[in-house]
């Protein structure tokens, strides 16, 4: 039982922090780069209502509530980091990170369930014919937490270093950091099957 938790929380960590499909690294640094280490709460926040919407169209998938063209959800996947990485660069420096949530925590939780149906057919694989579905969701949920919890300090940390050791201007390091994210994701979006 526990050997079962601890890989299915394994799964979840390495489902984020895969090198080969890094998209998922650079929504979070994406929506992590705004922020200061004073503002961790609000960030977690974001953090949490990103992976509800990644556990409920997992949910969904498995249990075949939706299924949706997968070359579609390769493609909005990308653009949704785009988006993110274009509002940054349209507001740094404008206290942007201070909004109302409302808006902010729904755009999140959308972005999760696009983000979460694009892992529905491997994550189907996963759970085969298992009778604990939902106890598997909800482990590999906790895995992606604590690794978007890690990646999240990392940005903060390196933000906090960029600041006060380099000097960087919060706005220059917000333009240059979602600018590198924008230079990382174009080319994801235009090769996307759903274009060819």
């Amino acid at each position: 039982m526990l050997e079962n938790f601890w890989f299915n929380v394994e799964y979840g960590i390495n489902h984020v922090l895969d090198i080969n499909a890094y998209d998922h690294v650079l929504f979070l640094i994406s929506l992590t780069v705004p922020y200061a280490f004073k503002d961790w709460k609000r960030v977690i926040l974001l953090v949490t209502m990103f992976t509800l919407g990644h556990t409920l169209s997992l949910i969904l998938a498995a249990y075949n509530v939706v299924r949706i063209d997968a070359q579609l959800v390769e493609f909005l996947i990308p653009i949704t980091i785009l988006i993110v990485a274009v509002y940054n660069v349209f507001t740094s420096g404008k206290g942007a990170q201070k909004e109302r949530l409302g808006v902010l925590f729904f755009t999140t939780l959308f972005f999760g369930l696009i983000h979460g149906l694009g892992f529905a057919r491997e994550f189907r694989i996963l759970l085969g014919d298992s009778d604990n579905k939902l106890i598997v969701l909800l482990e590999f949920a906790l895995g992606i937490e604590l690794s978007q919890v890690i990646i999240v300090f990392m940005v903060l940390f390196l933000g906090y270093v960029g600041q006060t050791v380099f000097r960087f201007s919060k706005r220059d390091w917000i333009m240059v950091i979602s600018s590198i994210v924008i230079g990382l994701v174009i080319p994801m979006v235009l090769n996307s099957d759903f274009l060819a």
